[in-house]
């Protein structure tokens, strides 16, 4: 049996759980393209910042960061700021652009945990519709073998299956992915604040 026939003999069930999976994909696809972007990007600019500081050219950091996205750029534009009232208010906003960057991190993660909560009650429907076809086939015919209710019962044991698979796919892309962002924000909140500890020093040493 070929897996075009499994979908459609899982009912219309199986549609929403197409759309599930594509989006499932879709998003993984996406963040994991994202998250290398991000990762390569930090770095690069968290050298030319360093550079910079050792040989002390602040000026020509302003012109850096408008090359780099800002969710990587503003927690730099922060630390580059001349005028802070302590060190104190300089981490309160750091910390603040941190936050940012970490929410555009997981941006559209949330997607992947609807599908992982959802799918599983999606299979469960398309199972209650399969056990009421397997219902109506034995009302319509008054009897009650296999062949009668086979029909109803593969849609509703596909559907099952269906709603299971997607939602452990969703569940693995999901926390992966929490994982590697959690790792990625730690790391790139720790460039960040080293950069500022040296630019404070080069200041002091002016």
């Amino acid at each position: 049996m070929s897996m075009m026939e499994l979908f459609h003999q899982g009912g219309f069930i199986m549609y929403p759980l197409l759309v599930f999976s594509i989006l499932a994909w879709t998003v993984a696809t996406h963040k994991i393209f994202y998250l290398r972007a991000f990762i390569r990007e930090s770095e690069k600019l968290n050298a030319e910042i360093n550079q910079a500081i050792s040989s002390k050219r602040f000026d020509d950091l302003k012109l850096t960061l408008t090359r780099f996205p800002e969710a990587i750029s503003r927690p730099y534009a922060v630390v580059m700021e001349e005028i802070h009232t302590s060190k104190e208010d300089m981490a309160d906003k750091l910390s603040r652009r941190l936050s940012e960057t970490n929410s555009s991190l997981k941006e559209n993660l949330w997607i992947l945990g609807t599908i992982a909560s959802s799918a599983p009650f999606v299979g469960l429907f398309g199972t209650v519709l399969g056990i009421m076809a397997s219902f109506k086939a034995i009302g319509a015919t008054g009897k009650s073998g296999f062949s009668v209710v086979a029909a109803g019962i593969s849609e509703s044991l596909i559907a099952t299956a269906a709603g299971i698979i997607v939602a452990v796919i969703a569940v693995l892309f999901y926390n992966y992915f929490q994982t590697k962002v959690n790792k990625t924000a730690q790391s790139f909140r720790h460039q960040v604040e080293d950069s500022a500890e040296l630019v404070l020093l080069a200041r002091k040493t002016k």
